[in-house]
């Protein structure tokens, strides 16, 4: 399984840029700046990377444990991923060019809203991570191990 480091070192980077980018993007003028999209599309590439990983890694394993109920939590937490990506590839497409790396924002207020909202689910997620999914995990590498 995946080293629990490299996750947790994840969810810390993302966590980071995400409050960066929300504190520098409060003030309109910070949103066409080059370090507020270097910030953000950091950001974008760590979260598709870490969603990746986790459905790979953690959940692609899971979803084939005996254990129904060990199952079924693999099974949420993919579908979570795929709602995720769902929402954050059109959060994407309203918001920025990802070939020019720069954001498109027309209504300021409206994309601080859309921010908030994307982000917060993210942190979410992480936060969902850490709390069930990393000590499911833990649990039945111990019961592997004995």
């Amino acid at each position: 399984m995946t080293a629990f480091s490299k996750l947790h070192a994840q969810n810390h980077k993302i966590t980071e840029l995400s409050n960066v980018f929300l504190y520098l993007v409060q003030s309109r003028e910070m949103c066409d700046t080059e370090t507020a999209c270097d910030v953000f599309f950091e950001y974008t590439g760590k979260v598709k990377e870490h969603i990746e990983l986790v459905d790979r890694e953690l959940c692609g394993k899971l979803i084939s444990y005996p254990d129904q109920t060990v199952k079924n939590t693999a099974d949420r937490f993919l579908s979570g991923s795929t709602e995720i990506k769902r929402i954050f590839n059109r959060y994407l497409k309203d918001w920025c060019n990802e070939s020019s790396r720069r954001l498109m924002i027309r209504n300021h207020d409206e994309f601080l809203t859309e921010t908030e909202q994307m982000f917060a689910l993210v942190l979410d997620r992480i936060q969902r991570e850490t709390e069930h999914l990393y000590p499911l995990i833990r649990k039945l590498e111990e019961r592997e191990a004995a």
